[in-house]
């Protein structure tokens, strides 16, 4: 496969944090030589109590359905709950409510407890979330959500508030950066030069981190010029939409599984289609 695989040679930067061997494993396999940079690490909230509380809230009264937006926050959840001794509780409370998920991620993170998503987003965006909740009957309904992020988007918060839906929102987990200021420039000096020949983006936090320090570091001409020049893969339409929001041309991105080996495959078939 190296010797025939069109990414035989290609220079892939990966600026994945926490699977990031698996994502380069998969890419040497085929011949890349990989260039590592992890833009992001995730690390659990700082706020302990915060989702502890949450938790006892949810397992004394169980809300009408439960919004999970991720596969790490369910994770970390079960985490939490084990941690505060309430675990058997809290799967218990899971596998008898309405669990209304955004992607393929959390649906993951859910078969690994023995669980399953009772309503799936069509898109795994905010967007196809609120699609979905939207054929639910939950007017006035209380709704326990998951978040990615310490506040909801404000298009989920205002979708609730036009239903008088009462969310209850915890943010397990939150983002760290873990690539020093100097690595994360080299690489966008690299970028410039053109010695990337394709950069492979799994989360919208990565471009976030990228575009902050080349702010930081007058590099904006440099970062744009730079992925103008190389080929841009994001591993879902969430990343892709927001290089897109950078102005960034986006060159590949899964048709359906937004996850490592199909950006892989994807990235590979584009150099097939484009040399």
């Amino acid at each position: 496969m190296t010797d025939k695989s069109p990414l035989g040679g290609r220079v892939v930067a990966v600026p994945e944090s926490r699977h990031l061997e698996v994502l380069a494993g998969l890419l040497e396999k085929r011949g890349a030589t990989i260039v590592r940079c992890p833009l992001v690490a995730i690390r659990d909230t700082d706020d302990e109590a915060a989702v502890v509380a949450w938790l006892e809230r949810i397992v004394a009264s169980p809300p009408d359905a439960i919004v999970l937006y991720t596969g790490e926050g369910v994770v970390r959840l079960a985490d939490f709950a084990a941690r505060a001794g309430l675990d058997a509780r809290f799967i218990e409370v899971l596998g008898r409510s309405a669990l209304v998920t955004r992607g393929p991620k959390p649906k993951r993170a859910l078969r690994a407890l023995g669980l399953s998503p009772t309503h799936e987003a069509p898109a795994p965006t905010t967007a196809g979330l609120i699609a979905v909740l939207e054929t639910l009957p939950l007017d006035g309904k209380r709704l326990a959500v998951q978040l990615y992020d310490e506040v909801p988007p404000p298009e989920l918060a205002d979708h609730f508030a036009r239903r008088g839906i009462a969310a209850d929102y915890v943010s397990p987990y939150r983002y760290a950066t873990r690539a020093d200021d100097d690595a994360v420039a080299a690489l966008i000096e690299r970028l410039a030069r053109g010695e990337i020949d394709a950069i492979a983006f799994t989360s919208k936090s990565q471009v976030e981190r990228l575009y902050s320090l080349a702010a930081a570091r007058g590099l904006d001409g440099k970062l744009s010029e730079g992925l103008a020049r190389t080929r841009v893969a994001a591993v879902g339409p969430v990343v892709a939409a927001e290089l897109a929001s950078h102005g960034v041309r986006v060159d590949v991105v899964p048709e359906e599984s937004f996850h490592m080996k199909p950006l892989v495959n994807a990235l590979e078939a584009s150099f097939v289609e484009r040399g």
